[in-house]
């Protein structure tokens, strides 16, 4: 039986088998995988279906063959429930999801975000992060620690060997979750961090005549996984005819965005346009 015709129980158990062939510690490959040894565990004895991150994070892991990787994504995109509710990484401790979202980035060389609803994580401050995490209801330690992991994970922007596109909407720059003055300070970020020889940050204008709707959020890593947001769950996709969809519509939005310099001054006229609010009496 090849390994994309497994079904969820054999894919635990080849995945146990690929572990204890390897010679690896559980808790190594765990860590690496961003998992719990816990977790882990129950993967491997089928007592829980592994997501696609998971069977990625622990084949990354193991440094499988590539064919064999592939064979195994395959299995694990028809045997695993492809769509996770919020409520559920909100169970498993949001900082943890953090944690599992910079494995998959750490992998990726080309990484294409479409949002349309905040400031994308990997471009938020601070202060940013704080308020959308604080609006789910979390206890003060684990917003603390969900703030810290988000923002560990922007060094990656920093790395000079991978590229990032992000694509947002015009509408993202003026939802108001700071202070005017707090979120001026996350629009001179978004102007600051464009100007990075592997950022390109795309903005597109309430203006500019659509031939497509915004939809939901979603992100592409290289060509390989696509994850989507819905307001109550993630859905995750390794197939290729799903993945050329959503970079079909990231070009389409490309191609009206504005770029570089007319998107820097754009940004600046809605940060100015914040500004005077602070000297009304």
């Amino acid at each position: 039986m090849g390994a994309s015709q497994l079904n969820k129980e054999d894919l635990s158990a080849a995945l146990r088998e690929l572990r204890e062939t390897s010679g690896m510690p559980a808790k190594a490959v765990a860590r690496s995988a961003a998992m719990s040894p816990s977790k882990l565990s129950k993967i491997e004895n089928g007592h829980l279906a592994p997501s696609l991150t998971d069977v990625e994070g622990i084949l990354t892991a193991l440094q499988v063959p590539a064919e064999v990787k592939a064979g195994f994504i395959q299995a694990a995109r028809l045997a695993a429930t492809e769509a996770t509710a919020w409520r559920l990484y909100r169970r498993m401790g949001p900082h943890k999801k953090q944690m599992q979202i910079q494995a998959v980035e750490a992998q990726t060389t080309i990484l294409r975000l479409f949002q349309c609803s905040a400031i994308p994580g990997l471009l938020q401050t601070p202060e940013y992060v704080r308020a959308v995490v604080g609006r789910r209801n979390h206890t003060p330690e684990e917003t603390t620690r969900t703030v810290g992991a988000r923002l560990e994970r922007q060094s990656a922007l920093y790395d000079s060997g991978r590229s990032f596109h992000f694509l947002i909407t015009e509408s993202v720059l003026r939802w108001r979750f700071l202070p005017p003055v707090m979120m001026a300070g996350q629009l001179d970020r978004l102007v600051s961090i464009s100007r990075l020889a592997n950022v390109q940050i795309g903005v597109v204008p309430l203006s500019a005549s659509q031939a497509d709707l915004p939809g939901t959020p979603f992100c592409i890593f290289d060509e390989r996984l696509a994850t989507v947001e819905t307001p109550h769950a993630e859905i995750v996709t390794t197939d290729p005819r799903d993945i050329g969809t959503y970079i079909a519509k990231f070009h389409g939005f490309t191609r009206v965005a504005m770029h570089d310099d007319e998107m820097r001054a754009f940004v600046e006229c809605v940060r100015d346009e914040l500004l005077p609010e602070q000297e009304m009496p």
